[in-house]
């Protein structure tokens, strides 16, 4: 089942974890090492969370007790996001007209 309009994955960080850390996007940034304008782009969903990226908001947002979300959850909810804007896109665009093989391959 699919999510409608679901918000970019980043946003619980912008939205919730600076606000509960009174932190800016710029503080913020320099805690990941990253520039203030490519984390920006990442929470207000202008940019994907990359490898990178996920790598680095786990290590930040990991609690004393090794918690927190993982990099492989960054990066499945930014892949369900890609996915939905896609699918509409291609909605808007009226669908994409598609050759099917005759014949498909028996290991697919």
């Amino acid at each position: 089942m699919s999510m409608f309009n679901p918000p970019p994955p980043a946003e619980f960080i912008r939205e919730d974890v600076l606000p509960a850390l009174n932190l800016t996007i710029g503080e913020a940034a320099d805690q990941l090492g990253v520039c203030r304008a490519a984390l920006s782009r990442v929470l207000n969903g202008r940019a994907s969370i990359t490898p990178e990226m996920a790598i680095r908001l786990e290590e930040w947002l990991r609690t004393p007790d090794g918690g927190g979300p993982s990099a492989e959850s960054f990066l499945r909810a930014q892949a369900s996001y890609d996915l939905w804007q896609a699918r509409q896109q291609r909605e808007r665009r009226g669908g994409v007209c598609i050759r099917r093989p005759a014949v498909l391959a028996d290991d697919f």
